[in-house]
């Protein structure tokens, strides 16, 4: 039985929508910064995921957001993170998998960065413990941002004239690839969503959703069993159990059965993380989801249960963008997923009428933030 991950927080859910940066030694001493946080969205828990080595304040968001938009970081100046994460696009790509240098394929599809402060390892597999980690991977992944090194970017980024004084502003110093990693993960720290029509009738607005989505959130909790996995609470209200599980996606791999067997023989044979990752590489190795990080057996073609939040807006769906709509989304979990060896345990079919399915899709759409919404329709003017 895989075992559920707990979030060990002890916190009110009062809302608060101003906030001091946490006080650090790293770095010059910070100005106050302040983000209005919407409703929904408790002051307690965004605030717990500020780490105090990266406290956030104007000039090192500035910086975060300057750096997020310049395809100069890539090896070509063609790719930037906005690439792969489009504000109106509410910071996906709408794209099954991403495209980066050279018009090469990612492996998985690009999921929304509003709220990613919140998970609790970044990448579909957990490969990264932080927003600061995550950011450092792309620059140097040859299908995404190209470059040979991480040098490379701090020599070509020192290079640029409007960035030595910016650097200096935030962190007292020039750019290395930490402080570049910093200020990326400090304007990410600001793209936060809230404040949907869920959040407004959990509030007490008992109009805020229509009867139908009403309808939903009740199939959502119960028979749809959708809470199991996407779960809920005033003090963690994302709409995941920020578990990794298995739930047959990789098979739409015709490679997925194979390398599940030598996965498991991995696993029997005790082989460490690092072997697994030099052994398996090439054709639909990135299938094997979470195992290549853990070596566990029981994480072989496991991905992080995303947040459900927004999700109206950043189809296509699933690690490898299969689902074009959110009607396929509720299809492929009515028949149970699709069968595989380590298919998580808690995966079984539903039966769900026509009409439930769509109030259970009015729901979903009840997730999306006004400000999400927003950027959209706005064409993502920030």
């Amino acid at each position: 039985m895989r075992r559920t991950l707990k979030i060990k927080l002890s916190l009110s859910v009062g809302l608060l929508f101003a906030l001091s940066a946490l006080a650090s030694a790293d770095g010059p001493a910070p100005d106050k910064f302040r983000v209005d946080l919407p409703p929904g969205i408790p002051y307690e828990v965004w605030s717990y995921y500020v780490p105090r080595n990266n406290p956030l304040t104007p000039a090192r968001v500035e910086l975060g957001r300057r750096l997020f938009f310049d395809a100069r970081l890539s090896v070509d100046n063609t790719v930037s993170c906005s690439t792969c994460h489009d504000p109106k696009l509410a910071f996906a790509d709408g794209k099954a998998l991403p495209e980066g240098v050279g018009g090469r394929r990612g492996t998985r599809n690009s999921p929304t960065i509003f709220n990613a402060m919140f998970n609790s390892g970044q990448f579909w597999d957990g490969r990264a413990q932080s927003l600061e980690d995550q950011a450092k991977l792309p620059l140097i992944d040859p299908n995404e941002m190209g470059n040979a090194s991480h040098e490379q970017v701090v020599e070509r980024v020192r290079g640029l004239p409007e960035y030595k004084e910016a650097f200096l502003n935030a962190f007292g110093e020039e750019a290395t690839i930490d402080l570049i990693a910093k200020a990326i993960a400090s304007f990410e720290r600001t793209l936060v969503s809230g404040n949907s029509a869920f959040d407004r009738f959990n509030a007490g607005d008992r109009k805020a959703m229509s009867d139908a989505a009403q309808r939903g959130l009740l199939i959502f909790r119960t028979k749809g069993r959708c809470a199991i996995c996407h779960s809920f609470n005033s003090s963690f209200p994302f709409f995941t159990d920020q578990n990794y599980r298995n739930t047959g996606i990789g098979v739409n791999h015709p490679s997925f059965m194979g390398l599940t067997r030598r996965a498991l023989e991995s696993a029997r044979n005790r082989e460490g993380a690092d072997a697994l990752r030099k052994a398996y590489v090439g054709e639909g190795a990135a299938e094997l989801g979470r195992f290549l990080v853990t070596g566990n057996s029981l994480d072989i073609g496991a991905f992080r249960t995303p947040s459900l939040r927004d999700v109206e807006l950043t189809a296509p769906y699933f690690h490898d963008g299969s689902a074009k709509t959110l009607k396929d989304v509720i299809l492929f979990y009515v028949k149970g997923g699709n069968d595989n060896p380590v298919r998580d345990w808690q995966l079984e079919s539903v039966d769900l009428s026509e009409g439930e399915q769509s109030d259970l899709i009015e729901f979903l759409k009840a997730l999306t933030g006004d400000y999400s919404r927003r950027l959209v329709e706005t064409s993502g003017r920030l």
